[in-house]
């Protein structure tokens, strides 16, 4: 961020009372100056447009100001965009919710948010709204409608409803906003999507089961046909869309507030914001943090040597991520039971991850030769292609 940058983000600061938590301290670190609250209303918000384009980056400034921001007398509006990426609700099952191999053969990295709600496709094409306020101030709706009411006004023609669920419909049928929100005891924040011109084409490839014959009690996602706002409105502009977004929620909430660019990964201005976003990337937290599951399949083997076919069953339950048991009942003709077995065991323990349990088998497979290594090998890919 350039000097003249951080001294305008200063003056907005100054100008709205924004106040640092440290304990029971208020405080804004790089200054270590304490600012007085701002009695004037009608400028008791802010509206910050991340320049980061990193999905661990921007869901970690979320965390970032919900934890250190006094939000009782003022507001906060954040925008942003992702680069593309696929982010799962916190009580979620990813292996339920996306196609985890197409994602980790395009490079696209999943995120895990620490609100509830759904799974949602990010890209450059999709823009993040995060309202932030106290707990008592908390209104979907009344957030819902500064992004109705700015739609509305940018095109008439199109109609534009927020739902009951806090989605958003554009012409009574496709849903173009979907909503998550975090609540604490004294601060809030509530976020949504808002579809100007994603890929629909990796959005509907991305956004479906890797394993098959999951159990779980994790929050499913309910499935709704989607379109981009340029579908149905081709000319409508990015920097238009972010000015009426910006007017309307002055207007709904009687603020006077300007869009202010910001880097989240500003050590200096966000102070513990990477090792928040660190957290965030981790395999613990990613796939870790799923409800316990159990995965029932059946294995179809087949070898082209022999031409012999048989199905196996497989029985395997997950819990915070690692295989917690497995069980293989595999034909005896195809494998003695013995190493059906041991394969069983040498899962257990390990991470619910395709490269993790390779690793693990591969052992196992060079105590064997000929047929049975063969065989083994076949058995194990199956279980493999299932785990994801």
């Amino acid at each position: 961020m350039t000097q003249q940058k951080y001294g305008l983000l200063m003056n907005q600061l100054r100008r709205t009372g924004w106040f640092l938590r440290t304990g029971n301290q208020e405080l804004w670190t790089r200054s270590s100056s304490i600012f007085l609250e701002s009695s004037c209303s009608s400028s008791a918000g802010l509206v910050l447009q991340s320049q980061s384009t990193d999905v661990h980056q921007n869901l970690a400034l979320e965390d970032w100001i919900d934890a250190h921001v006094d939000l009782q007398q003022r507001s906060i509006l954040l925008l942003w965009r992702n680069r593309p990426a696929v982010v799962i609700g916190r009580h979620q099952n990813p292996w339920s919710e996306c196609n985890l191999p197409a994602m980790r053969r395009a490079g696209i990295p999943l995120a895990r948010r620490r609100s509830g709600g759904g799974t949602v496709y990010h890209d450059l094409g999709n823009l993040n709204l995060t309202f932030f306020a106290s707990t008592k101030a908390y209104d979907r709706q009344r957030n819902l409608k500064v992004v109705t009411e700015a739609l509305r006004g940018l095109r008439p023609d199109l109609d534009i409803r927020a739902t009951e669920r806090f989605d958003i419909l554009m012409n009574g049928c496709f849903k173009i906003s979907g909503t998550a929100s975090r609540l604490s005891r004294k601060s809030s924040y509530h976020h949504c999507t808002l579809l100007h011109s994603a890929d629909p084409v990796a959005l509907s490839t991305l956004l479906r089961p890797s394993s098959p014959g999951i159990h779980s009690n994790a929050t499913p996602s309910i499935s709704s046909p989607v379109a981009n706002l340029t579908d149905h409105a081709p000319s409508l502009q990015w920097e238009e869309l972010l000015e009426a977004l910006v007017q309307q929620y002055n207007k709904e909430f009687g603020l006077c507030a300007t869009s202010i660019l910001i880097d989240p990964s500003d050590e200096s201005l966000f102070p513990g914001v990477g090792r928040m976003a660190a957290e965030l990337c981790s395999w613990e937290w990613t796939f870790g943090k799923t409800p316990k599951f159990s995965i029932e399949t059946q294995l179809e083997l087949t070898d082209k040597h022999l031409d012999l076919c048989c199905s196996a069953h497989l029985l395997m339950e997950v819990k915070n991520g690692l295989v917690d048991r497995c069980q293989l009942d595999v034909p005896t003709d195809w494998l003695p039971p013995n190493l059906s077995v041991q394969i069983s065991e040498v899962l257990v323990g390990e991470r619910f991850c395709p490269h993790r349990a390779a690793a693990a088998v591969t052992v196992l497979l060079r105590s064997q030769s000929g047929q049975l290594h063969r065989r083994m090998h076949l058995l194990c890919d199956a279980v493999l292609s299932v785990i994801g």
